[in-house]
């Protein structure tokens, strides 16, 4: 149950990072109304949704010249001063502020970038996932993808281990497997979150081709993909509630932690865990009694 996805070829170069600050900037502009900043708004003699570039220029204190070019995507020697200022005047929370900053001033490495290579949990994590034995819980890693996880996880999720390794991956699962729209009570909240986590990634890495494979075939694949990808939303993974629809227990409502590994930054351990006697706890302990039989039982959303 947590054997190791195996990196897909190799297509095509990055993202384009100056389009993806130049739309970025655009799209938190337009969402912002004048009278959210204190402006006065004339109305219908308007010609632009959101902000104008003067008025955001003005909030941010730099001058329009100095914000269009960012805004075209021409971040170079920009400070670190200035992407503070236009973020407050661009109302950015914490998640779209480090986004910000990534598309703008992307870290430089000392060497040129070769072939992904295939993401590694230690062996101790492993050992981790198996003794949470009455807990959902996996491993993720960049582009959304599943790289370990424990039985309860499938008895929840399905069989992943059934599955090609390029599939285990979550956009992948949510977009194109029509049996996770069952699973998931609130798919419209879990689509919206995935989308998110990409565009974050994509701001990290905006050189990854395999990132950006997996965008190009989802985009192509999936339309509700394509409408979520272009409003640049983006936000960390946290924690939260999920609700289920599960083919064995019925609907559950559980609750999500994200736990960001110290010495990997790119992986995080997801658990579920459900209210103490609530219906959800004695739903995940009918799943953890039933043992392999539950994740059989519950294959339907992991094939593909």
């Amino acid at each position: 149950m947590d054997e190791q996805p195996v990196s897909p070829q190799e297509s095509g170069g990055g993202l384009d990072r100056r389009a993806e600050l130049s739309e970025f900037l655009r799209t938190r502009r337009a969402r912002l109304k004048p009278e959210d900043v204190g402006l006065p708004d004339y109305g219908r003699h308007r010609r632009v949704p959101g902000l104008r570039r003067e008025e955001l220029a003005q909030l941010a204190g730099v001058s329009v010249a100095y914000y269009t070019r960012l805004e075209q995507g021409n971040g170079r020697n920009v400070s670190a001063e200035v992407l503070d200022s236009i973020a407050r005047a661009l109302r950015l929370s914490d998640a779209e502020h480090a986004h910000l900053t990534h598309l703008a001033k992307p870290k430089q490495h000392k060497k040129k970038a070769g072939p992904a290579r295939a993401q590694q949990v230690r062996p101790a994590l492993r050992h981790l996932l198996d003794s949470m034995a009455d807990v959902p819980a996996y491993i993720s890693g960049r582009r959304s993808d599943v790289l370990a996880w424990n039985r309860m996880a499938s008895a929840l999720f399905g069989d992943w281990g059934e599955l090609p390794a390029q599939e285990r991956n979550w956009a992948r699962l949510v977009f194109l497997n029509p049996a996770y729209r069952e699973l998931f009570v609130d798919w419209d909240q879990k689509a919206y979150d995935i989308v998110s986590y990409l565009r974050m990634d994509a701001g990290c890495h905006p050189d990854d081709p395999l990132l950006s494979a997996l965008v190009g075939e989802l985009s192509v694949k999936s339309e509700e993909f394509r409408r979520l990808w272009a409003t640049h939303d983006v936000k960390e993974k946290s924690y939260g509630v999920k609700r289920l629809r599960h083919p064995l227990v019925g609907e559950l409502t559980l609750s999500f932690e994200s736990f960001r590994l110290m010495d990997d930054g790119e992986q995080n351990l997801i658990t579920y865990h459900a209210e103490p006697g609530s219906p959800a706890a004695e739903a995940l302990r009918l799943l953890a009694s039933w043992g392999t039989d539950a994740t059989r039982a519950g294959t339907g959303a992991a094939q593909p």
